[in-house]
């Protein structure tokens, strides 16, 4: 189990190291033909897990999840499952009881009343970590203070029909329109570090660290804090529409990560670190993910997530809505036991992608950036679905 001490939280897409594997469900053969590459999770096939009461879910861990599940209640009832495992009407009894007070010594008995567990596929796990960063920033361009932190361009559309080939999801892609009245690529990286939005106002603040930006970039919100203290809190606002390419996969398959002479941990601080020694080919290496992210100012107690509440620390878990109902519990069984437990599906990732497949978060400060920034955990995972979503799909 994870200890509540330790809610924290660092999702880094750009890891790829790999671990070993945990049990967790029993062996039942699947309702429908197991697809690994199934669009959503009912056409991938889903099972029934254990008996939630049979998990060993530790005290301090309910009464955090129920916690997050409550504020996800409004936002679970209005939104569309992708995953095409729930509907709306699904979730009413539980997040009913959930508006009514539960006594802490309650919150176990609370999970174990109103869901059953099920296994996606073959439930095979993979989850990293993501925290909310704070680096160096100002709101007003100063002395050293010369990286932009950039609002979402106006510019910045997805295509009219006819103007584009449609995306594989049947979206039309994000771009702009030129001065001909052309669907183009919008900026990317390289272009808008060279200066491509200089000038339109669009800065909502400066920071100091090129290199910090950029992993703030990949968390998707963050801190900037100014010499006297003061802090702004800033979210995901959008993204440019090119595709994110995780630096660090880039580097393991140079040779640049591992053990042994001129290689560097495959982690955050090991990448970091490589940046930092080799400052000409640290700088092309973060050029070739393509993909910007545009932030808004936030107000309030935390980060903002895909379903529009605060993430909290060891409490939320980003994950792909085509696989895991967002707003619905998970319970990771990893070879990392700090993320072992109870945890709600509150956001989402660019490489977040794919039944299973998880991103933990670890919250702010120095210690939630070590755990997230080193976290690469395998193992199982079962999804919390409100009592009777498996016989209704007929997959009991």
């Amino acid at each position: 189990m994870k200890p509540h001490v330790l809610r924290q939280s660092v999702a880094l897409a750009l890891l790829i190291v790999l671990g070993a594997c945990a049990r967790l469900i029993p062996d039942t053969s699947p309702p429908f033909p197991h697809r690994p590459d199934a669009p959503t999770a009912l056409a991938m096939g889903v099972r029934a897990g254990p008996a939630v009461e049979d998990l060993g879910i530790a005290r301090a861990d309910a009464i955090a999840a129920l916690g997050s599940f409550r504020e996800s209640c409004p936002r679970l009832l209005a939104r569309d499952d992708t995953s095409g495992l729930t509907r709306n009407e699904d979730w009413k009894r539980p997040c009913d009881a959930a508006a009514e007070p539960v006594p802490d010594r309650e919150a176990r008995a609370f999970f174990v009343r109103h869901f059953e567990s099920v296994k996606v596929g073959a439930g095979d796990a993979f989850a990293t970590g993501y925290f909310e960063p704070e680096i160096a920033g100002v709101r007003t361009r100063r002395a050293g203070y010369d990286v932009p932190v950039y609002r979402k361009p106006p510019d910045l559309v997805r295509a009219k029909p006819g103007d584009a080939q449609p995306l594989s999801s049947g979206r039309m892609p994000l771009g702009r329109y030129d001065a001909n009245g052309k669907f183009v690529d919008y900026f990317d990286r390289t272009q808008i570090e060279q200066g491509a939005l200089m000038g339109k106002d669009l800065e909502i603040g400066w920071a100091l660290d090129p290199v910090e930006f950029f992993f703030l970039q990949i968390q998707g919100s963050g801190r900037l804090r100014a010499p006297d203290g003061t802090v702004v809190r800033i979210g995901y606002a959008g993204q440019n529409g090119h595709k994110y390419t995780g630096i660090g996969g880039l580097m393991r398959e140079r040779g640049l990560l591992g053990e042994g002479p001129g290689k560097y941990p495959g982690s955050m601080q090991g990448i970091m670190q490589y940046i930092r020694e080799n400052p000409v080919e640290g700088k092309a290496l973060m050029r070739e993910n393509r993909s910007w992210i545009f932030f808004r100012e936030l107000t309030g107690d935390g980060p903002i997530g895909a379903l529009g509440v605060p993430v909290r620390r060891e409490s939320s878990v980003a994950a792909d809505p085509k696989f895991v109902p967002l707003g619905a519990p998970v319970w990771l069984d990893l070879d990392r036991d700090e993320a072992d437990g109870l945890w709600v599906a509150q956001d989402t990732g660019g490489a977040i992608k794919g039944a299973n497949r998880f991103d933990t978060f670890w919250g702010a400060g120095a210690e939630s950036r070590k755990i997230a920034g080193g976290m690469s955990g395998r193992g199982e995972a079962l999804l919390f679905l409100p009592k009777g979503t498996l016989d209704r799909l007929g997959a009991r």
